[in-house]
């Protein structure tokens, strides 16, 4: 290549990835790649990048001084929260509640909202909303993230937030295409199997992304999961059967496409994160989401595999183009929105509604405060260590697992006193059900407050769903109990 043609290539290679960095103030070494002409950035809050909202608006604005990038985050209210709510947990429900509500316009408005609190920070592209349908009521990493199990459900919702997301001038990016809702697997750890055929995945999987795509969704993000009647054992991120032959002809998305992170096993963990990169660009990408640990060093590396694949006649540089040409669309579109206004009071009337109470709680009136235990539950790596919980409105509460001697502990504290018991999918850990069935066992007067999916309860137990551990959800949940 000569060597304008070469600086030509690299700057568009450099067009297609959205790394990682650490910290709050960016890096000479970020500066420079921006300048170079780097797509943008992801923002992730355990790289502290986001450790006040203050902090984060300085960050994007620097940036901003060297180029006009795409500032990325996964904020999906909720338990997925990156913007404070890692430090508080979301002043917005996320998608399991507003599907219980199932009001789209109620749901336009928190993701309106939600995007307008992007937008006062700098950030323009946000990983959210999910639109998987969750039909395996076992699957380690949508569960609450999803808005239901029936895909109509979701289809209306996943309009509502894509529309009500940009209303706030920030693109939404419909995920994770094809559909991570019928795997029983974590992607970030291996590549999950979705046994569908193309029928099965028109009914039940497609749907929400037609609608989203229809809604005007600026972009979408593909999963690393294997449909092996159709991607035959690749990963659909680095698939053209699944990207350009689903997503762009049969879906007939033309906005961007964006891969999930790339550093995650179930992309790069048999062939590295360049190979990767190189693979998901020939299938049909326009923007890599590197990974929370993918930096300096990466980036340099995949510029060189990339180029390597256009010299090679891997990667077409016509595909590369038709990368480009995307994400200018996409930031043009960026720079003709305003913002809109923020409306946290959208995030707690969702949060009320989602409310599903099966018998009556006793009333705590005038004596003392019932007792607090919530039992442990592990957080997927999505989430990631998001506090949640009541003990903002108990003091004493008690955090516990289902050790020996457990229940026994838990009930001589609560003598004389009321008790709630709080799960987070229960269904999913054995140890909060059999501490559970224990401690009603001794105390039947006693209420559970479920905050994940509702899919255990014990028969006639006084039970509280609230669909999220989002901090909106904790309060709807203590306001109910009268603990607020």
């Amino acid at each position: 290549m000569a060597d304008q043609n070469s600086a030509e290539i690299s700057r568009m290679v450099r067009g297609t990835l959205l790394p990682a960095f650490a910290g709050a103030v960016p890096p000479r070494w970020l500066l420079d790649e921006l300048e170079r002409g780097l797509a943008g950035v992801t923002l992730f809050a355990i790289n502290g990048n986001v450790p006040n909202t203050e902090a984060l608006a300085a960050l994007t604005a620097r940036l901003r001084k060297a180029a006009a990038p795409l500032v990325a985050i996964d904020e999906e209210g909720g338990d997925v929260t990156r913007l404070g709510g890692h430090l508080t947990g979301s002043p917005y429900p996320g998608n399991a509640a507003l599907g219980a509500v199932d009001d789209p316009a109620l749901t336009r408005r928190v993701y309106r909202s939600l995007g307008a609190e992007l937008a006062e920070v700098g950030v323009n592209l946000n990983f959210a909303p999910s639109v998987d349908v969750n039909t395996a009521s076992d699957n380690p990493v949508i569960g609450t993230r999803s808005f239901g199990p029936d895909a109509a459900l979701v289809a209306r919702h996943a309009a509502a937030a894509v529309t009500g997301t940009q209303e706030a001038g920030v693109a939404a990016c419909a995920k994770h295409f094809p559909g991570h809702g019928a795997t029983v697997e974590d992607s970030h750890l291996g590549v999950p199997i979705v046994d569908a055929g193309l029928d099965l995945l028109d009914r039940r999987e497609f749907p929400p992304f037609r609608a989203a795509i229809e809604a005007g969704a600026r972009a979408v993000m593909t999963a690393h999961l294997d449909l092996p009647a159709i991607t035959a054992g690749v990963p659909a991120t680095l698939s053209h059967a699944a990207i350009t032959g689903l997503l762009r002809g049969r879906l007939g998305h033309d906005g961007v496409i964006v891969t999930d992170a790339l550093d995650m096993d179930g992309a790069s963990g048999a062939i590295g994160l360049p190979e990767a990169s190189v693979r998901a660009l020939i299938a049909g990408a326009d923007l890599l989401c590197l990974g929370s640990g993918e930096h300096e060093v990466s980036v340099r590396a995949v510029v060189a595999a990339a180029e390597e694949a256009v010299r090679s006649g891997r990667l077409p540089l016509e595909r590369l183009a038709d990368a480009a040409e995307r994400t200018g669309r996409l930031k043009d579109w960026l720079a003709g929105h305003s913002a809109a206004i923020v409306d946290r009071a959208a995030g707690l009337e969702a949060a009320r509604r989602a409310l599903r109470l099966s018998g009556e709680p006793p009333r705590w009136d005038g004596g003392t405060a019932p007792l607090v235990v919530e039992l442990e539950a592990t957080a997927n790596i999505a989430v990631g260590p998001t506090p949640w919980g009541l003990g903002p409105w108990a003091p004493d509460a008690v955090r516990t697992g289902g050790s020996d001697g457990a229940a026994d502990s838990v009930l001589e504290r609560a003598t004389g006193r009321g008790l709630i018991i709080v799960l987070r999918d229960a269904h999913r850990h054995a140890a909060q059900r059999a501490l559970a069935t224990a401690l009603l066992a001794a105390r039947p007067d006693a209420v559970l407050v479920e905050m994940g999916l509702p899919v255990w309860a014990p028969e006639g137990a006084v039970h509280l769903a609230t669909y999220g551990a989002a901090q909106a959800n904790a309060q709807a949940a203590a306001e109910r109990l009268g603990l607020a």
